[in-house]
Protein backbone atom coordinates (compact mmCIF):
# COMPACT_ATOMS: atom_id res chain seq x y z
CA UNK A 1 0.00 0.00 0.00
CA UNK A 2 2.98 2.42 0.75
CA UNK A 3 3.69 2.10 -3.06
CA UNK A 4 0.41 3.19 -4.14
CA UNK A 5 0.80 5.90 -1.40
CA UNK A 6 4.26 6.95 -2.81
CA UNK A 7 2.72 7.32 -6.89
CA UNK A 8 -0.02 9.31 -5.20
CA UNK A 9 2.33 12.28 -3.43
CA UNK A 10 4.18 12.43 -6.87
CA UNK A 11 0.40 12.85 -8.45
CA UNK A 12 -0.68 15.37 -6.04
CA UNK A 13 2.68 17.33 -6.09
CA UNK A 14 1.56 19.57 -9.14
CA UNK A 15 -1.31 20.45 -6.41
CA UNK A 16 0.91 21.14 -3.86
CA UNK A 17 3.17 23.40 -5.66
CA UNK A 18 0.55 25.84 -7.05
CA UNK A 19 -1.37 26.05 -3.45
CA UNK A 20 1.85 26.67 -1.69
CA UNK A 21 2.90 29.20 -4.58
CA UNK A 22 -0.58 31.03 -4.73
CA UNK A 23 -0.88 31.51 -0.81
CA UNK A 24 2.84 33.19 -1.52
CA UNK A 25 1.39 35.88 -3.62
CA UNK A 26 -0.71 37.09 -0.43
CA UNK A 27 1.86 36.42 2.08
CA UNK A 28 5.42 36.44 0.84
CA UNK A 29 6.68 34.33 3.85
CA UNK A 30 5.26 30.97 2.10
CA UNK A 31 7.96 31.49 -0.75
CA UNK A 32 10.57 31.81 1.33
CA UNK A 33 13.19 28.65 0.56
CA UNK A 34 11.26 26.93 -1.54
CA UNK A 35 13.09 24.53 -2.81
CA UNK A 36 13.06 23.02 0.52
CA UNK A 37 9.17 21.89 -0.24
CA UNK A 38 10.81 19.91 -3.09
CA UNK A 39 13.97 18.37 -1.47
CA UNK A 40 16.33 21.14 -2.10
CA UNK A 41 18.83 23.70 -0.73
CA UNK A 42 18.59 22.21 3.18
CA UNK A 43 21.48 23.57 5.17
CA UNK A 44 24.25 20.06 5.00
CA UNK A 45 24.81 19.50 8.65
CA UNK A 46 28.43 17.27 8.51
CA UNK A 47 28.36 14.99 11.29
CA UNK A 48 23.85 14.78 11.16
CA UNK A 49 22.13 16.33 13.54
CA UNK A 50 19.02 16.02 16.08
CA UNK A 51 16.09 16.82 14.11
CA UNK A 52 12.99 17.61 16.01
CA UNK A 53 9.77 18.60 13.81
CA UNK A 54 7.04 20.94 14.85
CA UNK A 55 4.71 21.60 12.14
CA UNK A 56 3.49 25.27 13.65
CA UNK A 57 3.24 27.73 16.27
CA UNK A 58 2.02 25.67 18.83
CA UNK A 59 4.27 22.83 18.13
CA UNK A 60 6.96 25.03 18.48
CA UNK A 61 6.03 26.76 21.51
CA UNK A 62 5.07 23.09 23.45
CA UNK A 63 8.99 22.13 21.54
CA UNK A 64 10.98 24.86 23.47
CA UNK A 65 11.68 23.36 26.69
CA UNK A 66 12.93 19.96 25.07
CA UNK A 67 15.26 21.92 22.59
CA UNK A 68 16.50 23.68 25.43
CA UNK A 69 17.27 20.12 27.46
CA UNK A 70 18.72 19.26 24.10
CA UNK A 71 21.00 22.29 23.71
CA UNK A 72 21.98 21.76 27.46
CA UNK A 73 22.80 18.15 27.25
CA UNK A 74 24.27 17.70 23.90
CA UNK A 75 25.73 21.10 23.82
CA UNK A 76 28.14 19.70 20.46
CA UNK A 77 25.38 18.48 18.47
CA UNK A 78 23.52 20.05 15.56
CA UNK A 79 20.04 20.82 16.36
CA UNK A 80 17.71 21.48 13.58
CA UNK A 81 14.20 22.22 14.06
CA UNK A 82 11.43 22.21 11.42
CA UNK A 83 8.50 23.36 10.84
CA UNK A 84 6.10 23.34 7.77
CA UNK A 85 4.07 26.82 8.10
CA UNK A 86 6.46 30.43 8.08
CA UNK A 87 4.56 31.13 11.75
CA UNK A 88 6.45 28.31 12.88
CA UNK A 89 9.86 29.40 11.12
CA UNK A 90 9.04 33.09 12.63
CA UNK A 91 8.94 31.32 16.44
CA UNK A 92 12.02 29.36 15.86
CA UNK A 93 14.06 32.20 14.52
CA UNK A 94 12.28 34.06 18.00
CA UNK A 95 13.04 31.62 20.92
CA UNK A 96 15.99 30.27 19.63
CA UNK A 97 18.31 32.65 17.13
CA UNK A 98 21.03 31.19 15.85
CA UNK A 99 21.72 28.47 18.03
CA UNK A 100 19.75 25.91 15.80
CA UNK A 101 19.30 25.46 12.88
CA UNK A 102 16.07 25.83 10.86
CA UNK A 103 14.60 24.08 7.42
CA UNK A 104 11.24 23.71 5.74
CA UNK A 105 10.34 19.80 5.71
CA UNK A 106 9.52 18.41 2.42
CA UNK A 107 6.52 17.68 0.72
CA UNK A 108 5.98 13.50 1.13
CA UNK A 109 7.37 12.28 -2.39
CA UNK A 110 10.31 9.70 -1.97
CA UNK A 111 12.70 11.97 -3.65
CA UNK A 112 12.19 14.52 -1.46
CA UNK A 113 12.66 13.04 1.30
CA UNK A 114 15.94 11.17 0.33
CA UNK A 115 17.32 14.35 -0.33
CA UNK A 116 16.54 15.74 2.73
CA UNK A 117 18.06 12.81 4.95
CA UNK A 118 21.02 12.96 2.29
CA UNK A 119 21.47 16.68 3.44
CA UNK A 120 20.84 17.07 7.15
CA UNK A 121 22.01 13.13 8.19
CA UNK A 122 19.65 13.25 11.50
CA UNK A 123 21.03 10.90 14.63
CA UNK A 124 17.51 10.48 15.76
CA UNK A 125 14.00 12.44 14.51
CA UNK A 126 11.78 13.69 17.32
CA UNK A 127 8.52 14.42 15.99
CA UNK A 128 6.02 17.01 17.98
CA UNK A 129 2.41 15.30 18.94
CA UNK A 130 1.05 13.35 15.80
CA UNK A 131 2.35 13.99 12.40
CA UNK A 132 2.01 10.89 10.89
CA UNK A 133 4.35 10.83 7.01
CA UNK A 134 4.74 7.19 5.44
CA UNK A 135 7.42 7.91 3.55
CA UNK A 136 9.68 10.00 5.64
CA UNK A 137 9.05 7.48 8.45
CA UNK A 138 9.96 4.79 6.08
CA UNK A 139 12.99 6.61 5.09
CA UNK A 140 13.58 6.47 8.61
CA UNK A 141 13.04 3.19 8.98
CA UNK A 142 15.78 2.12 6.37
CA UNK A 143 18.06 3.65 7.52
CA UNK A 144 18.10 2.46 11.17
CA UNK A 145 17.82 6.75 12.68
CA UNK A 146 15.89 5.79 15.91
CA UNK A 147 12.43 7.80 15.64
CA UNK A 148 10.06 9.50 18.59
CA UNK A 149 6.91 11.05 18.62
CA UNK A 150 7.03 13.39 21.48
CA UNK A 151 3.53 14.17 23.31
CA UNK A 152 2.02 12.27 20.76
CA UNK A 153 -1.88 12.27 21.16
CA UNK A 154 -4.66 10.87 18.68
CA UNK A 155 -8.30 12.03 18.39
CA UNK A 156 -11.12 9.79 18.56
CA UNK A 157 -11.81 11.56 15.04
CA UNK A 158 -8.15 10.73 13.73
CA UNK A 159 -8.47 7.34 15.12
CA UNK A 160 -10.90 6.40 12.70
CA UNK A 161 -9.92 7.81 9.80
CA UNK A 162 -6.38 5.78 9.91
CA UNK A 163 -8.38 2.96 10.49
CA UNK A 164 -9.76 3.43 7.09
CA UNK A 165 -6.40 3.36 6.15
CA UNK A 166 -4.42 0.50 8.38
CA UNK A 167 -2.54 -1.01 6.31
CA UNK A 168 -0.14 2.18 5.56
CA UNK A 169 -0.57 3.00 8.93
CA UNK A 170 0.40 -0.21 10.38
CA UNK A 171 3.46 -0.61 7.82
CA UNK A 172 4.51 2.97 8.90
CA UNK A 173 4.25 2.72 12.57
CA UNK A 174 5.83 -1.02 12.20
CA UNK A 175 9.40 0.73 11.61
CA UNK A 176 10.65 0.77 15.62
CA UNK A 177 8.87 4.12 16.20
CA UNK A 178 8.83 4.96 20.17
CA UNK A 179 5.81 6.39 20.74
CA UNK A 180 6.10 8.60 24.23
CA UNK A 181 1.60 9.20 24.19
CA UNK A 182 0.28 12.31 26.22
CA UNK A 183 -1.97 9.33 27.96
CA UNK A 184 -3.36 5.86 28.21
CA UNK A 185 -6.00 5.87 26.06
CA UNK A 186 -3.57 7.47 23.45
CA UNK A 187 -1.26 5.32 23.87
CA UNK A 188 -3.61 2.21 23.41
CA UNK A 189 -5.27 4.15 19.78
CA UNK A 190 -1.36 3.63 18.88
CA UNK A 191 -1.08 0.22 19.22
CA UNK A 192 -4.83 -0.42 17.80
CA UNK A 193 -2.92 0.85 14.76
CA UNK A 194 -0.31 -1.03 15.18
CA UNK A 195 2.53 0.42 17.09
CA UNK A 196 4.92 -2.13 19.19
CA UNK A 197 3.47 -2.40 22.86
CA UNK A 198 7.19 -2.28 23.79
CA UNK A 199 8.17 0.81 22.15
CA UNK A 200 4.62 2.44 23.28
CA UNK A 201 4.79 4.71 26.75
CA UNK A 202 2.74 7.15 28.84
CA UNK A 203 5.22 10.21 29.47
CA UNK A 204 2.30 13.48 29.47
CA UNK A 205 1.67 16.27 27.67
CA UNK A 206 5.78 17.99 27.67
CA UNK A 207 3.08 21.07 26.78
CA UNK A 208 2.80 21.52 30.81
CA UNK A 209 6.53 21.61 31.10
CA UNK A 210 5.76 25.21 29.73
CA UNK A 211 8.89 27.87 29.70
CA UNK A 212 8.34 31.48 30.76
CA UNK A 213 10.64 34.11 30.68
CA UNK A 214 12.04 35.19 34.75
CA UNK A 215 10.99 39.07 33.95
CA UNK A 216 7.91 38.11 32.08
CA UNK A 217 5.60 39.33 34.73
CA UNK A 218 7.71 42.61 35.47
CA UNK A 219 7.86 43.03 31.51
CA UNK A 220 3.27 42.48 31.55
CA UNK A 221 3.74 44.89 34.42
CA UNK A 222 5.43 47.76 32.54
CA UNK A 223 3.27 47.33 29.25
CA UNK A 224 -0.06 47.76 31.21
CA UNK A 225 1.04 50.59 32.96
CA UNK A 226 2.42 52.64 29.43
CA UNK A 227 -0.49 51.75 27.71
CA UNK A 228 -3.53 50.48 30.41
CA UNK A 229 -3.42 52.07 33.98
CA UNK A 230 -5.80 50.91 36.37
CA UNK A 231 -8.36 50.05 33.22
CA UNK A 232 -9.94 46.34 32.86
CA UNK A 233 -8.24 44.52 30.50
CA UNK A 234 -8.96 41.58 28.59
CA UNK A 235 -6.82 39.50 25.59
CA UNK A 236 -8.33 37.65 23.08
CA UNK A 237 -5.65 35.90 21.83
CA UNK A 238 -4.93 33.46 18.30
CA UNK A 239 -8.52 34.58 17.04
CA UNK A 240 -9.18 33.67 13.42
CA UNK A 241 -11.60 34.62 10.39
CA UNK A 242 -15.02 35.54 11.65
CA UNK A 243 -13.62 35.27 15.44
CA UNK A 244 -12.56 38.73 15.60
CA UNK A 245 -16.69 39.77 14.39
CA UNK A 246 -17.63 37.91 17.95
CA UNK A 247 -14.73 39.46 19.76
CA UNK A 248 -15.28 42.81 18.85
CA UNK A 249 -19.31 42.24 20.16
CA UNK A 250 -18.69 40.55 23.00
CA UNK A 251 -16.36 43.71 23.66
CA UNK A 252 -19.22 45.86 23.27
CA UNK A 253 -21.22 44.00 25.59
CA UNK A 254 -18.59 44.13 28.20
CA UNK A 255 -18.02 48.54 27.68
CA UNK A 256 -21.67 48.76 28.51
CA UNK A 257 -21.09 47.28 31.95
CA UNK A 258 -17.45 48.98 31.86
CA UNK A 259 -16.84 52.08 29.67
CA UNK A 260 -12.84 52.12 30.04
CA UNK A 261 -12.80 48.64 29.55
CA UNK A 262 -9.71 47.72 27.13
CA UNK A 263 -9.17 44.89 24.39
CA UNK A 264 -6.30 43.15 23.08
CA UNK A 265 -6.73 41.39 19.76
CA UNK A 266 -3.84 39.36 18.37
CA UNK A 267 -4.99 37.48 15.38
CA UNK A 268 -3.31 33.77 14.71
CA UNK A 269 -1.74 34.71 11.34
CA UNK A 270 0.37 37.21 10.44
CA UNK A 271 -1.29 37.39 6.95
CA UNK A 272 -4.68 38.57 8.43
CA UNK A 273 -3.05 41.31 10.50
CA UNK A 274 -4.02 44.02 7.32
CA UNK A 275 -7.82 42.86 7.12
CA UNK A 276 -8.21 42.56 10.76
CA UNK A 277 -6.82 46.06 10.77
CA UNK A 278 -9.49 46.80 7.78
CA UNK A 279 -12.12 46.03 9.69
CA UNK A 280 -11.51 47.79 12.67
CA UNK A 281 -11.83 50.84 10.95
CA UNK A 282 -14.52 50.49 9.24
CA UNK A 283 -16.48 49.40 12.20
CA UNK A 284 -15.55 52.74 13.94
CA UNK A 285 -13.30 51.36 17.06
CA UNK A 286 -10.66 53.65 18.35
CA UNK A 287 -7.80 51.13 18.00
CA UNK A 288 -3.99 51.41 18.52
CA UNK A 289 -1.65 48.53 16.54
CA UNK A 290 1.20 47.36 18.16
CA UNK A 291 3.18 48.15 15.18
CA UNK A 292 2.25 51.96 14.93
CA UNK A 293 5.12 52.50 18.09
CA UNK A 294 2.03 54.69 19.88
CA UNK A 295 1.09 53.71 23.40
CA UNK A 296 -3.02 53.48 24.15
CA UNK A 297 -4.38 56.80 24.99
CA UNK A 298 -7.91 56.55 27.45
CA UNK A 299 -10.26 56.54 24.87
CA UNK A 300 -8.93 53.78 23.07
CA UNK A 301 -10.93 50.74 23.01
CA UNK A 302 -9.01 48.28 20.85
CA UNK A 303 -4.84 47.39 21.24
CA UNK A 304 -4.15 45.61 18.05
CA UNK A 305 -1.21 43.36 18.28
CA UNK A 306 0.19 43.04 14.75
CA UNK A 307 3.69 41.03 15.40
CA UNK A 308 4.36 37.50 16.40
CA UNK A 309 6.03 36.36 19.51
CA UNK A 310 4.24 38.57 22.34
CA UNK A 311 1.23 36.52 23.39
CA UNK A 312 2.51 35.91 27.13
CA UNK A 313 3.74 39.27 27.16
CA UNK A 314 0.21 40.38 26.78
CA UNK A 315 -1.35 38.17 28.84
CA UNK A 316 0.64 39.01 31.56
CA UNK A 317 -0.54 42.61 31.10
CA UNK A 318 -4.29 42.12 31.22
CA UNK A 319 -6.63 40.54 33.45
CA UNK A 320 -8.72 38.12 31.67
CA UNK A 321 -7.62 35.94 28.61
CA UNK A 322 -9.90 34.51 25.57
CA UNK A 323 -8.07 31.53 23.90
CA UNK A 324 -8.99 32.12 20.16
CA UNK A 325 -9.80 29.30 17.57
CA UNK A 326 -12.37 28.22 19.79
CA UNK A 327 -15.39 30.18 18.88
CA UNK A 328 -14.79 28.66 15.27
CA UNK A 329 -14.50 25.40 14.52
CA UNK A 330 -10.55 25.18 14.41
CA UNK A 331 -9.77 23.26 17.63
CA UNK A 332 -8.22 25.76 20.37
CA UNK A 333 -4.85 27.28 21.17
CA UNK A 334 -2.71 26.54 24.11
CA UNK A 335 -4.60 27.01 27.58
CA UNK A 336 -1.58 27.00 29.30
CA UNK A 337 0.20 30.26 28.86
CA UNK A 338 -2.09 32.69 30.26
CA UNK A 339 -2.96 29.75 33.28
CA UNK A 340 0.97 29.46 34.02
CA UNK A 341 0.41 33.26 34.68
CA UNK A 342 -2.51 32.75 36.46
CA UNK A 343 -4.98 34.15 34.27
CA UNK A 344 -8.46 33.24 34.37
CA UNK A 345 -9.40 31.82 30.74
CA UNK A 346 -12.36 31.94 28.49
CA UNK A 347 -13.03 29.36 25.76
CA UNK A 348 -15.74 28.67 23.74
CA UNK A 349 -17.19 25.37 22.66
CA UNK A 350 -14.43 24.02 19.86
CA UNK A 351 -11.40 22.61 22.05
CA UNK A 352 -10.73 19.45 19.96
CA UNK A 353 -7.13 20.10 19.52
CA UNK A 354 -6.57 20.42 23.40
CA UNK A 355 -9.73 18.23 24.52
CA UNK A 356 -7.35 16.48 27.27
CA UNK A 357 -6.06 19.42 28.89
CA UNK A 358 -9.83 21.28 28.38
CA UNK A 359 -11.01 18.84 30.34
CA UNK A 360 -8.75 19.13 32.93
CA UNK A 361 -9.29 23.01 33.08
CA UNK A 362 -13.64 22.12 33.25
CA UNK A 363 -13.02 19.89 35.72
CA UNK A 364 -11.53 21.75 37.88
CA UNK A 365 -13.20 24.86 37.65
CA UNK A 366 -10.31 26.84 35.85
CA UNK A 367 -11.80 27.42 32.99
CA UNK A 368 -15.58 29.18 31.76
CA UNK A 369 -16.48 27.69 28.65
CA UNK A 370 -18.74 30.05 26.24
CA UNK A 371 -21.01 29.11 22.92
CA UNK A 372 -21.40 33.11 21.55
CA UNK A 373 -20.15 36.75 21.68
CA UNK A 374 -23.48 37.49 24.18
CA UNK A 375 -21.85 35.08 26.58
CA UNK A 376 -18.22 35.73 26.22
CA UNK A 377 -19.17 39.40 26.52
CA UNK A 378 -20.99 38.45 30.20
CA UNK A 379 -18.25 36.14 30.85
CA UNK A 380 -15.48 38.92 30.35
CA UNK A 381 -17.69 41.52 32.41
CA UNK A 382 -18.32 39.02 35.59
CA UNK A 383 -14.59 38.52 36.37
CA UNK A 384 -13.79 42.01 35.72
CA UNK A 385 -16.49 42.38 38.45
CA UNK A 386 -15.84 39.88 40.50
CA UNK A 387 -11.75 39.66 41.11
CA UNK A 388 -11.65 36.88 43.77
CA UNK A 389 -13.34 34.92 41.27
CA UNK A 390 -11.09 35.70 38.39
CA UNK A 391 -8.26 35.08 40.78
CA UNK A 392 -9.68 31.90 42.15
CA UNK A 393 -10.04 30.40 38.31
CA UNK A 394 -6.45 32.01 37.91
CA UNK A 395 -5.28 29.99 40.68
CA UNK A 396 -6.46 26.83 39.91
CA UNK A 397 -5.52 26.83 36.32
CA UNK A 398 -1.23 27.58 37.58
CA UNK A 399 -2.09 24.47 40.09
CA UNK A 400 -2.99 22.40 36.74
CA UNK A 401 0.36 23.54 35.23
CA UNK A 402 1.80 22.92 38.54
CA UNK A 403 0.45 19.37 38.86
CA UNK A 404 0.95 17.98 35.27
CA UNK A 405 4.65 18.91 34.90
CA UNK A 406 7.06 16.24 34.28
CA UNK A 407 6.49 15.12 31.37
CA UNK A 408 9.83 16.31 29.81
CA UNK A 409 11.83 14.40 32.52
CA UNK A 410 10.29 11.35 31.75
CA UNK A 411 10.77 11.95 27.70
CA UNK A 412 14.26 12.83 27.93
CA UNK A 413 14.75 9.41 30.84
CA UNK A 414 13.38 7.78 27.27
CA UNK A 415 15.73 9.60 24.52
CA UNK A 416 19.00 9.71 26.61
CA UNK A 417 19.67 6.10 25.26
CA UNK A 418 18.90 6.03 22.45
CA UNK A 419 20.62 9.50 21.83
CA UNK A 420 23.62 8.22 23.24
CA UNK A 421 23.43 5.27 20.61
CA UNK A 422 24.14 7.57 17.59
CA UNK A 423 27.29 9.19 19.14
Amino acid sequence: MRVVYAILTYLFLPVYACYWFFRGLGNRAYLDRFGQRFGWNYPRLVGGCIWVHAVSVGEVQAAVPLVNALRQRFPNRHLLVSTVTPTGAARVRLRFGDTVRHCYIPFETPGAVTHFFNATEPEIALIMETEIWPNLYHECGRRKIPLVLVSARISPKSAKTYRKFLPLFKETLSHGIVIAAQSGIDADRFRLLGAAPERTWVTGNIKFDIELPDDLRERGAALRRDNFEDRPVWVAASTHDQEEQLVLHAHRLVQERFPNAALVLIPRHPERFAAVRTHLHREGYRFVARTDGLPCTSDTEVFLVDTMGEVPLFYAAADVAFVGGTLVPVGGHNLLEPAALGRPVITGPYLFNTQDIADKFERAGASITVNNAGQLGTAVADLFADPPVAEDIGARGMEIVRQNRGSLKRLLTLLEPLIGETS
